[in-house]
């Protein structure tokens, strides 16, 4: 999408045919925290913005949370870059669900992104998602909050899953969680 259809929702047609898309990251030197996805929905896909579709509460739970100033919208993603913050993904293609995924994918993902934050040094790695940071680093026991181990010489922490659709954790619970995070992140 160009500049242009920042304000335009993409149709079915677009938001299907985004299958195998890519979002770029949002990530740099020095971050506090970066934020790990499963992989981008469609909607993400076809937009090229992170936690892009509408309903997705990622973006609410940075600001209740006071990670950001207030409720940034997808096409701000790179004003996190300025608060400490950045966002990729265990495996970087665009599906319609994280059940596309194979164990094997999530496993090759977490290699890739054990390179990435080598390379980049946030201080904190928190994975969005138990199912996928369980699958991913072979941590079946593992539950949300901080890890024990580090992970590319970061500290981990694991939260749920932004998504609209994890019923297991209303917004105040998500903003909660996130607050948690935020103040461990205070004390590194």
């Amino acid at each position: 999408m160009t500049r242009e259809d920042l304000g335009r929702r993409p149709t079915k047609e677009e938001v299907a045919g985004a299958a195998g898309r890519t979002v770029p990251d949002v990530i740099g030197p020095g971050l506090l925290v970066l934020f790990v996805g499963f992989n981008p929905g469609l909607y993400s896909g076809a937009v090229g913005h992170h936690f892009a579709r509408p309903g997705n509460r990622l973006w609410k739970a940075l600001a209740g949370s006071r990670f950001t100033p207030r409720v940034l919208s997808p096409h701000e993603e790179e004003d996190l870059l300025e608060l400490g913050l950045g966002i990729t993904n265990l495996v970087e293609r665009a599906t319609a669900g994280a059940k596309e995924l194979s164990k094997e994918e999530l496993r090759e993902g977490a290699v890739r992104l054990r390179a990435k934050v080598e390379r980049w040094g946030p201080r904190w790695v928190a994975f969005l998602g138990i199912g996928a940071y369980r699958t991913a680093l072979e941590r079946p026991k593992a539950v949300i909050g901080e890890q024990e181990e580090r992970f590319g010489g970061a500290k981990v922490w694991v939260l749920p899953n932004p998504s609209g659709l994890n019923a297991h954790y209303q917004p105040p619970d998500l903003i909660e969680r996130f607050a948690e995070l935020r103040a461990a992140t205070r004390g590194s």
